[in-house]
């Protein structure tokens, strides 16, 4: 019986060192090699500060800013330890009213923009992080962004359509708009 015990053991042990220490690091060490960014968090630097991540969706709510997809997470939007989508159903009153008050926000930031509004800006994404908006979306926000900057809107378009990526090898997914980088791009912008 010792032996066994012994032997058991020692598997613990081995199986431990391998799978909680060996493996880690040489995924980790592979993942470095391959593909650094993705691995770091795919982080978005300006002039040498981070300032967001491709990868996750942050707040923007001034109306000279591109606005994201609305979040679901809580206690605070974009929170990435709480990554949820709301679970309320397209019937849910919750769900309504608050697609009618988003509805109410984006018309009541550009009145004179009569284009239907994109889905994605008053519907959030599963996650509550998605850090993307449909060209449309951004399109459909080029007329306020560029009233409050002074800017020309066809300026602004041609930004859009540089920031839009197509999708992923060209089959998965649609087209989208990170909007973090756009913003950035607008800030560039003079």
């Amino acid at each position: 019986m010792a032996k066994t015990f012994l032997q058991s053991l020692l598997v613990l042990i081995v199986l431990t060192v391998l799978t909680g220490i060996v493996y880690p690091l040489v995924v980790t060490a592979v993942a470095q090699v391959c593909c650094r960014q993705q691995a770091d968090g795919s982080l978005i630097r300006q002039q040498g500060h981070i300032v967001g991540s491709a990868l996750l969706g942050q707040a923007f709510d001034q109306p000279r800013y591109f606005w994201p997809r609305p979040s679901a997470t809580t206690p605070q939007p974009y929170n990435g330890a709480s990554s949820s989508g709301s679970n309320l159903g397209p019937t849910n009153p919750a769900q309504l009213q608050a697609v009618r008050d988003r509805v109410a926000a984006l018309q009541a930031a550009d009145p004179a923009n009569k284009l239907p509004i994109p889905v994605d800006l008053v519907t959030a994404s599963a996650s509550g992080l998605d850090p993307d908006i449909s060209p449309a979306a951004a399109q459909y926000q080029v007329s306020r962004v560029a009233r409050v900057r002074g800017l020309d809107p066809g300026r602004l378009r041609e930004l859009v359509r540089a920031h839009t990526q197509g999708r992923q090898w060209g089959v998965f997914g649609e087209p989208r708009v990170n909007v973090l980088e756009l913003n950035l791009a607008l800030d560039q912008l003079h």
